[in-house]
């Protein structure tokens, strides 16, 4: 038995902790939950794939552990590594042991470094496992991850095997940048996630900028959409559209006309090729034109 009752539990739990979720994502994350699968969530940087594992755990009272993936990621930062130094210290200090003896006692659990991985097995309370960006990780990784995701379990030669006393809830995410083995997505349920509408946009947004009011918060989403279609270095995240409305707000702006969109840009357009993409997209004058 899951901590969810049911989809439409999923959608007003995260509802509470302002993360608000489409049907086919609350159910999905209800399948995951149910059935005690890893979630695997694919789309754009920007969407909310890490946003939903956090919120998972704001709503059920889990602990959140996150492993942020990259390449040459190894099972040392990934599942544990002995604590050398304090190993080392503990063999000068008994010199006088013959080595099975001292063997035995710097093998134990009290020299070990927890990596996120082991660390969410060992748990005993709810946890999220978000595993980020899984798709920046090795091929070499992902046989690691099919190992611990099938059992459950992982093995320290030195202390035996380590199961899950209390499954964690998986949440693997990537931005698509290669394609990830058939044999992980087997093991997980697949979620593709994608930028909002601009009314759903609008209403995220007005769940954490309530102030900002719905006119202003449909001009805001409606620019971010029109943003997005240009081709840009890097297209604005939910998150960056929340900002923006918060600069908004602080700026005492009510209504997001050309002065005020090239003032902000700022906010959403990271590199300066993209404010002029945006300048000319969106058909503005731009600030040295006469």
């Amino acid at each position: 038995m899951g901590v969810f009752d049911t989809s439409d539990d999923v959608g007003a739990r995260l509802s509470a902790v302002d993360y608000l979720a489409g049907k086919a994502t609350a159910t999905t994350v209800f399948l995951a939950d149910r059935l005690g699968k890893p979630l695997l969530i694919e789309g754009p940087a920007g969407v909310g794939k890490t946003g939903l594992a956090q919120a998972v755990a704001a709503a059920t009272g889990a602990e959140l552990i996150r492993l942020q993936c990259y390449e040459g990621l190894d099972e040392a930062r990934a599942l544990y590594e002995w604590n050398y130094a304090t190993q080392l210290l503990r063999i000068q200090a008994g010199q006088d042991a013959d080595w099975q003896r001292t063997r035995a006692d710097i093998f134990t659990p009290e020299f070990l470094l927890e990596r996120p991985l082991l660390a969410a097995i060992r748990r005993e309370g709810p946890t999220v496992l978000l595993i980020d960006e899984v798709d920046k990780a090795d091929l070499e990784f992902e046989a690691l991850l099919l190992e611990v995701l099938s059992d459950f379990q992982i093995t320290v030669p030195e202390l035996g095997t380590v199961r899950a006393r209390h499954r964690p809830f998986v949440v693997l995410t990537s931005n698509a940048a290669r394609e990830l083995s058939e044999a992980l997505k087997r093991r997980c349920l697949y979620l593709h996630m994608d930028y909002p509408t601009p009314e759903r946009e609008r209403d995220i947004v007005l769940t954490h900028v309530p102030a900002l009011g719905e006119r202003l918060a449909g001009q805001l989403t409606e620019v971010v959409a029109a943003l997005r279609n240009l081709e840009l270095t890097k297209a604005p995240s939910i998150a960056e559209t929340v900002d923006w409305a918060r600069a908004l707000l602080a700026l005492g702006i009510d209504d997001l006309n050309d002065p005020a969109l090239e003032a902000t840009f700022g906010v959403v357009l990271k590199h300066p090729g993209d404010h002029e993409r945006a300048l000319a997209g969106l058909e503005l004058r731009g600030p040295e034109a006469p």
